[in-house]
């Protein structure tokens, strides 16, 4: 039980007045005033529970979280308590010979305070008791001195002292130690010097009083206490602290994107799923390469990485930062033209419905199509033509031409569905793109193209990405055939795949099983380089927010670093496999198929054959032109050697003599063409399309 004092009970009577007049004041309890605390500032975290980025939430005040008295340094209580409340220990909440010495000071002119710090902190809780213009008044005195009395009754003074630590204002809209020893010192509130202790208490009293005249005031109080800081050191001390302008510096500041994506409005730390030391090395990959391209008119760039299983986003790299003209732009969610990283969803498209496979060939050659605004013209990347080419060099390499042929064949009605629900949500009507769409026409985002991609490492399964630790997962959808996705990761993990454009060993190719796809959009304004192992999946993307041309960068010299240092990075430790094959592949004559469309096995071992056929190639796709006359559209059927006892069947049905080259006149579906020989054995065979 706590022992009463005279002090005590002199103030009890005092009070006693006011205790007539107003009911005893009912004061919050401790924890209740502890859980009401809001910082201005909110934390997020990463998935470690480190601080990835300190945003402010509240422009009124600078407020920290909540201490407690053990992890405030041992030099800030004594000083406080000297300036403000030297008997703090020894009074109830109100102190009587304080009162007695203000009044005597006053009556000879020299007024002084004699709140406690008790009476401060009632001050502090209650918005009733605070000074107006003139002053308080008498009647909000005794209710200031009454509500102290109450605190007193209920609280410890531990607490009370901690409360007062944490609500006190220091200087301006710093609020609390924790804040002002950040702001004015750049320090944590248990590592405040001597020093800074004293200067901190002058502040009570004065906070927006001047810098030479709060050193003074420490000064002399550390004096009075015999405390070792010299004037000296608190004059130079508080010129540098006081000064105008000053700013404080953020816990840290590695996620600004995220941070105002998923701090708005928040007034607590919030968890994400972010790796912190991946977030910096991601950061540091881009800020390089972007160092490297800056005599190429390059600014700005983002990364994402995600965990393929989790779906959890591991690096959010918004922006270039400082670099950028547009650096508070979120680059992850910004929407950019495609370029050619839609390719592989085209091709996925037609294998899954069977109208490719990766041995098909498709033409690269001049193709002039007629659209709703004139006719189109697609190119190739180095303006040049291949031929017939697999579409598995067609992809790799990433050919324009055949593409655009592969849009033809699954048409842009199927294929935009089809990416909506692979995530690319800002798609327009697929009318409004034409054949265009094959090669970037569409606007999509970084954080689409990764869960997109994602999709395709998981054998087509696809599911949101999660970027706060406590989202729920969500079920998993199937958006690709596992058949397709396999076919697809398959051709952009193949190195020979790409050599037509980036050679065998091109910058893409890593130690281990990864796929790969890069993207310029036109003019060079954007350039991409998605892909992903089998654990991770990573997006880069680098350009101008102005959307100014980059000068003479492709995607192998501008993402494509990024993305494989990353990637490299991920791996140090870390296998990577390719994936098995599904049920509905198989593998014959060096190529995987879908089963029922590999070629037979007397047919897989063409080097042996006798005869062959040249024309048409094996698995071409020919689209019948509506412009055309049907009999003015003829297939070329032509066979080597030249042989009378060489014969055609079509379809099972015998067509003649192969001995010279014939037009036949195409139907569309699917066909196989097989060169017998005279006792009706089949030589070779080829199957293709005609739509």
């Amino acid at each position: 039980m706590r022992r009463r004092t005279g002090s005590a009970a002199l103030a009890t009577a005092v009070l006693a007045v006011g205790a007539a007049l107003w009911a005893w004041p009912e004061v919050p309890s401790f924890a209740s005033v502890r859980a009401a605390h809001a910082p201005s500032e909110a934390l997020l975290l990463d998935r470690a529970g480190g601080v990835l980025h300190e945003q402010r939430v509240d422009d009124r005040v600078r407020r920290l979280g909540w201490v407690t008295l053990a992890e405030l340094s041992p030099t800030i209580v004594p000083a406080i308590l000297a300036v403000e409340d030297r008997r703090f220990f020894a009074h109830p909440g109100v102190d009587v010979r304080a009162l007695a010495g203000a009044a005597l000071a006053a009556a000879r002119g020299k007024p002084r305070g004699a709140s406690t710090i008790t009476m401060q902190l009632a001050a502090l809780l209650d918005a009733r008791l605070r000074p107006q213009r003139g002053g308080r008044s008498l009647a909000q005195k005794l209710r200031q001195a009454a509500y102290a009395l109450a605190l007193e009754r209920s609280w410890s003074k531990q607490q009370i002292l901690e409360a007062y630590l944490n609500a006190a204002c220091f200087r301006g809209e710093l609020v609390g130690v924790p804040a002002a020893a950040r702001a004015l010192f750049d320090r944590a509130p248990h590592a405040l010097d001597e020093a800074e202790a004293w200067l901190l208490a002058a502040l009570l009293r004065s906070p927006g009083a001047q810098a030479d005249a709060v050193a003074r005031r420490a000064c002399a109080l550390a004096e009075r206490a015999g405390a070792a800081p010299s004037c000296t050191e608190l004059a130079a001390l508080a010129d540098r602290a006081l000064r105008p302008g000053l700013r404080m510096r953020p816990l840290a500041a590695h996620a600004p994107h995220l941070a105002q994506r998923l701090l708005a409005g928040e007034r607590k730390s919030v968890r994400t799923t972010v790796d912190l030391g991946l977030q910096l090395r991601a950061q540091a990959a881009l800020a390089r390469q972007l160092g490297d391209l800056e005599g190429r008119n390059v600014r700005d760039g983002a990364v994402l990485i995600a965990d393929n299983e989790s779906g959890e986003v591991l690096a959010w790299v918004g922006s270039s930062g400082k670099v950028s003209r547009a650096r508070f732009v979120d680059y992850v969610r910004s929407r950019r033209q495609a370029g050619s990283t839609l390719k592989p969803f085209v091709y996925a498209l037609a294998f899954e419905q069977r109208l490719l496979t990766p041995a098909s060939r498709l033409d690269d050659s001049p193709l002039e199509l007629a659209t709703g605004v004139g006719s189109y013209r697609p190119e190739n990347y180095d303006r040049r033509f291949h031929g017939l080419v697999p579409a598995r060099l067609a992809l790799g390499s990433s050919l324009n031409i055949p593409a655009v042929r592969a849009l033809e064949l699954v048409g842009a009605q199927a294929l935009v569905p089809r990416l909506r629900s692979l995530g690319f949500a800002g798609l327009a009507r697929a009318d409004l793109y034409g054949p265009s769409l094959a090669v970037g026409a569409a606007d999509v985002t970084l954080l689409e193209l990764v869960s997109a991609y994602r999709a395709l490492a998981r054998g087509g399964l696809a599911g949101a990405l999660r970027v706060r630790a406590d989202d729920p997962t969500t079920p998993d959808q199937r958006v690709l055939s596992a058949e397709a996705s396999f076919l697809v990761a398959d051709v952009l993990a193949d190195r020979g795949s790409r050599r037509l454009s980036f050679g065998l060993e091109s910058a893409l190719a890593t130690r281990f099983w990864s796929a790969v796809k890069t993207g310029t959009s036109k003019d060079m304004r954007d350039n991409w380089c998605i892909g992903f192992s089998r654990r991770y999946s990573i997006g880069v993307w680098v350009g101008n927010d102005s959307g100014d041309p980059m000068w003479n960068v492709s995607g192998m010299d501008g993402a494509a670093p990024v993305w494989v240092e990353l990637m490299n990075a991920l791996h140090s430790g870390v296998p990577s496999v390719p994936p098995t094959p599904p049920p509905g592949v198989v593998r014959a004559g060096g190529e995987w198929w879908l089963r029922g469309s590999e070629p037979a096995p007397a047919l897989a071992a063409e080097p042996r054959r006798l005869a062959r056929i040249i024309s048409p190639a094996r698995d071409l796709v020919i689209a019948l032109d509506p412009d055309i006359p049907p009999p003015l559209q003829r297939v070329l059927l032509e066979a080597e050697p030249r042989s009378g006892s060489l014969a055609w069947r079509l379809d099972g049905s015998a067509l003649g003599s192969a001995s010279q080259p014939r037009l036949w006149s195409p139907a569309p579906g699917r066909h196989e063409l097989a060169l017998e020989d005279a006792g009706g054995r089949t030589l070779d065979a080829v199957r293709f399309v005609v739509r």
